[in-house]
């Protein structure tokens, strides 16, 4: 694809406070080997030298410029602020948080495959998070699958493809049409907006290591392993999508199996969150999809747990040392 006929993609950095990683993301984006972008980071009123460092770089470059929001915002509603300063002659867009960083070939991989495909509305593809490859899922001939297939074994339980928002590219069509990108009220919001495209699109996948994202102890994952965001995220998606992806008696399957699995975490969190900031939380978000918190669930799954530290010590013992395991990385990462 010669630069003169390339399809401009507008690449969103949202960042707050992101001055310790942000020169190593916007040189990877400098580095692409594809070149007609447009490239937006929007500082979310940062404390530290995160403007100073856009502010260098836009002056070097014209293809870079800085939005600074007047006030501070949550980190998914600086999201849909960056999808605001997207080009209007921009057909795709991708965004890099300030921690991450592309790969050279990325967007060149993800806007071949999207331009030789019309039907793909979201491309994405392997990824390193830390030290480990990330989605292993897709067999190699796969590079591009029906939206509703992939999102219905999704919720089938298939580890997602889809990925952080830095792991993505995406038609940028499917972001006009929407008020707003990311419902902020669901802190897996990416992926909810992956399964409301994909309804009449279809996926792409780049079988390459394109992204890199960086898990580290004040990142928005780390914070969501303490509310639980993955366990009740899962119920999120099966109870607003289940019925329109699954049979029902899938769903009807699927619903239980995450249930359960959220109130697992619940009960395993009972003697180490009596906050009231992490118990209210969880009561926000089951109402948001319309439910309560179960007393009858909770204690159910208390018992179980309890029986299964008793009856099965050994099989306790090695979940315990994964956890320790997989805390260590991610500190050290």
């Amino acid at each position: 694809m010669k630069p003169e006929s390339e399809p401009l993609v507008s690449v969103l950095t949202p960042v707050y406070n992101g001055e310790q990683y942000l020169v190593e993301c916007i040189e990877s984006v400098l580095a692409q080997t594809y070149q007609n972008w447009e490239y937006c980071i929007i500082n979310n009123c940062s404390t530290d030298r995160t403007l100073e460092i856009a502010e260098i770089y836009a002056k070097k470059d014209k293809r870079i410029r800085i939005h600074n929001n007047s006030e501070f915002v949550g980190c998914d509603e600086n999201g849909n602020i960056a999808f605001d300063q997207m080009s209007s002659d921009s057909k795709y867009c991708k965004v890099i948080q300030a921690d991450d960083w592309l790969f050279p070939e990325c967007i060149t991989k993800m806007v071949e495959l999207a331009e030789a495909h019309p039907t793909v509305a979201i491309v994405s593809s392997y990824r390193l998070t830390n030290t480990d490859i990330t989605v292993r899922a897709l067999p190699y001939a796969n590079a591009v699958i029906p939206g509703r297939e992939i999102c219905r074994k999704t919720l089938l339980g298939m580890p997602s493809v889809f990925g952080s928002p830095s792991a993505m590219l995406i038609h940028s069509d499917e972001v006009r049409k929407r008020p707003t990108f990311y419902n902020v009220d669901n802190p897996h919001c990416d992926m909810e907006a992956c399964l409301d495209i994909l309804r009449n699109r279809d996926f792409g996948f780049v079988h390459q290591m394109l992204t890199f994202s960086r898990s580290h102890p004040d990142s928005e994952s780390s914070r969501g392993s303490r509310f639980g965001f993955n366990a009740f995220g899962r119920l999120e998606h099966v109870t607003k999508y289940g019925r329109e992806y699954l049979s029902e008696k899938e769903f009807e399957i699927m619903f239980k199996k995450r249930r359960d699995a959220y109130y697992a975490f619940l009960a395993s969190k009972m003697f180490r969150h009596n906050d009231k900031e992490f118990w209210e939380y969880q009561r926000k978000a089951l109402s948001r999809i319309g439910y309560s918190l179960s007393r009858g669930l909770l204690a159910k799954a208390a018992i179980d747990r309890l029986l299964d530290l008793i009856l099965n010590p050994l099989n306790s013992s090695r979940r315990v040392t994964q956890k320790l395991s997989h805390s260590s990385k991610t500190t050290s990462g």
